[in-house]
């Protein structure tokens, strides 16, 4: 294997990075990785905490990917045994702990998705329950006695809720402990991880001096926004794009992101090479539009192939800019003189997951019968000999209603 110079890999490393900590050390290992002609080992820790994976988990994959791509060896982890815990980044209270059946299920759909985005050749697969699951009791208080109470304090989530007189169970604490656990265990050269991740990351470089090895440099992708401009990409939010989603959808939710966030999508979570991101750049500020549609096209292309992505794109254009329904619209055939209501018709017709979610489309004006926004709930509609109505259910879901 023979590793490029250790500036340009530098440039790939540092694409979309928030920090480094230290970066003087990362160049340090890079020089002598390629001196030794030795690959650094590159850690990325996950809990299957979801089973679906949306673009904002890919950010740090992809990342990870980039270190696969310059010749280093990537380790997965899966925090079989940690996503038992629960980890309480990013919040003020205590996420709750996992079954094993639940992480069994997540971990198996995360990997399945990942694969989509890492060399699976070329990718490690380990779970923290195989090393952390063994150790006793004594273990556990001897791992305990190397960070005092004060430092892990020093967290910022922790800290809020402290001086908030909110409750902090003791095994939170175990959780950055668990997680450096893993880096002494693996050894790890780089760990990744996103920004709110910051703590835990450096808690290894810790434990990893402690036992005496080199510690790890520590790399920090940024949150990336949703489709809504404003908040973490999250199901929660319903501001996400699924990897997994189709690529119809896909597609459209990439065009409906704010015109602000079109770079930072390219630089994080496409494919683009990091020497055509000026070219990007530069579209961007000329021709937001178009270049909102190459954004589009990449992420699909990416996740589907590129049949699907100018399937997807022509889908689009005869169905939001021409305005008509798809051909591959379902036909759904109802007896003439017999009251339907349209509430059951969309459920029944896989447009909408729930009653509850097709009254929030209505109430937005999200669903139209012949390009005629519908608000009523209890909306019937009698068919007559020959009727063909369209229905249109959110930005993407379409049907033929017809009479027999």
């Amino acid at each position: 294997m023979s590793f490029s110079p250790v500036d340009e890999q530098l440039a790939v490393i540092k694409r979309g990075t928030v920090e480094i900590v230290p970066e003087e050390e990362l160049i340090d290992k890079l020089k002598k990785s390629k001196a030794e002609n030795k690959p650094l080992r590159i850690k990325l820790g996950v809990d299957p905490t979801r089973p679906d994976l949306h673009l904002g988990h890919s950010v740090i994959l992809r990342k990870l990917r980039q270190f696969q791509d310059l010749g280093h060896e990537a380790i997965l982890i899966i925090g079989g045994f940690t996503a038992m815990i629960g980890d309480p980044t990013g919040q003020n209270k205590t996420r709750p702990p996992l079954s094993t059946q639940e992480v069994n299920h997540n971990a198996e759909t995360y990997i399945t998705q990942a694969k989509k985005i890492l060399d699976e050749q070329k990718t490690t697969i380990v779970d923290n329950v195989d090393w952390l699951g063994s150790m006793t009791f004594m273990d556990v208080v001897k791992l305990s006695s190397k960070l005092t109470v004060a430092r892990m304090i020093e967290r910022d989530d922790f800290s809020k809720r402290y001086q908030n007189q909110e409750p902090i169970s003791l095994h939170e604490f175990l959780y950055p402990l668990a997680q450096g656990q893993d880096s002494v265990y693996l050894k790890s050269d780089v760990e990744l991880g996103g920004t709110d991740q910051k703590f835990n990351l450096l808690v290894g470089r810790e434990l990893q001096k402690s036992d005496g090895q080199e510690p790890q440099v520590c790399l920090l992708m940024p949150l990336l926004v949703g489709t809504d401009g404003t908040m973490k990409m999250s199901k929660s939010y319903d501001n996400y794009i699924g990897i997994d989603e189709h690529a119809n959808e896909i597609y459209g939710k990439c065009l409906s992101i704010p015109d602000e966030l079109i770079y930072p999508y390219f630089e994080l979570v496409t494919d683009v090479s990091t020497n055509e991101l000026p070219a990007v750049k530069t579209k961007i500020e000329n021709d937001p539009r178009n270049a909102k549609h190459d954004l589009a096209f990449t992420v699909t292309r990416m996740y589907h192939g590129k049949q699907a992505a100018i399937d997807a794109k022509n889908h689009f254009e005869q169905t939001i800019i021409k305005k008509n329904i798809p051909d591959d619209a379902p036909v759904i055939a109802f007896k003439s003189g017999k009251p339907y209501r349209l509430m059951e018709i969309i459920l029944d017709a896989k447009l909408s997951p729930s009653n509850g979610e097709t009254k929030r489309l209505m109430k937005q004006g999200g669903v139209t019968l012949n390009d005629e926004k519908v608000f009523d709930p209890n909306f019937e509609i009698t068919f007559t000999e020959h009727d063909e109505l369209h229905l249109k259910v959110g930005k993407r879901k379409f049907a033929r209603l017809i009479s027999e």
